[in-house]
């Protein structure tokens, strides 16, 4: 009999009424494991302490990474929806070329509540996993999507989540993600002031620029830029699809002038993880 890993971690899927709202409740998933898949062999096993998926980075993937590189077969990890993308993207950037089945799962209600999406998502990853289809994979919503090109597109409903980036990936950089950077997501707005946009491009290693469109930004912003050109800057688009066209149009010369990088049709959540290994490198 296959042996599944299932590693949890925290999020809704997990939780119980707190008396400041929801908090984790440990063992919860162990008792739905025993009615999903009673006789199954498995290798529960939990970060301590859960967390909800808001303290999710590159601390808990590099956990994660280390306990599914030590697994001998399919991996299941249960997680919160709120960064379950930017998980997703991280680990699939981490795994590429290695040929493991890792399945995340999380629901929108906690296990054992009337009427929640978590009972039916538990048995969907498990039955993917043993499946054994390599690949990243998210089991959600009756739906096997592949996890690391999905972003949260509604923060209520049951169909949380929906397919966006690029399905290239290329050997990583790195395998586990170096903590002692800082990294982020910075999106342009209009009258963004120059100033607040610098003070965060100067705390950051590394910078996801989410510019309008096929490429655009305010011209203010641009001397700001120019100031940090060599900085390691990737620009996304802040639409849902089409991605970027450089030399499109003229209020998106400064980007390229100044150095930030076409990411292209990757999305944000895929970018920052994969410029995170790239700055990651020994």
């Amino acid at each position: 009999m296959t042996t599944l890993t299932l590693i949890e971690t925290g999020g809704t899927i997990c939780m119980t009424d707190g008396p400041d709202g929801l908090i984790p409740a440990p063992e919860k998933v162990a008792a739905a494991l025993v009615q999903i898949a009673p006789g199954q062999r498995l290798d529960h096993q939990k970060l301590e302490p859960l967390v909800d998926s808001a303290d999710v980075g590159p601390l808990v993937w590099n956990r994660l990474l280390d306990r599914i590189d030590a697994a001998p077969g399919p991996v299941i990890v249960t997680h919160g929806t709120d960064t379950m993308a930017f998980t997703g993207a991280a680990l699939d950037a981490a795994l590429a070329g290695q040929g493991r089945c890792v399945v995340l799962t999380g629901s929108m209600h906690p296990l054992g509540v009337a009427g929640s999406d978590a009972e039916a998502n538990l048995a969907l990853a498990i039955a993917t996993a043993l499946g054994g289809k390599p690949g990243l994979h998210l089991a959600f919503n009756g739906e096997i999507l592949p996890a690391g090109r999905v972003s949260k597109v509604n923060s209520t409903e049951a169909a949380a989540f929906a397919v966006t980036g690029t399905a290239d990936l290329l050997d990583p950089a790195a395998r586990r993600f170096d903590i002692s950077k800082h990294l982020g997501l910075v999106t342009l707005t209009p009258g963004l002031a120059p100033a607040a946009l610098g003070a965060m491009l100067d705390a950051l290693d590394g910078v996801v620029l989410r510019v309008f469109g096929a490429g655009t930004m305010p011209a203010t912003l641009a001397e700001t830029l120019f100031a940090r050109k060599g900085k390691p800057m990737i620009a996304v688009s802040q639409s849902a699809a089409g991605g970027l066209a450089p030399g499109s149009y003229t209020a998106g010369a400064a980007l390229w002038a100044a150095g930030v990088e076409n990411g292209g049709q990757m999305s944000a959540e895929q970018t920052l993880s994969r410029l995170w290994l790239r700055l990651s490198r020994a």
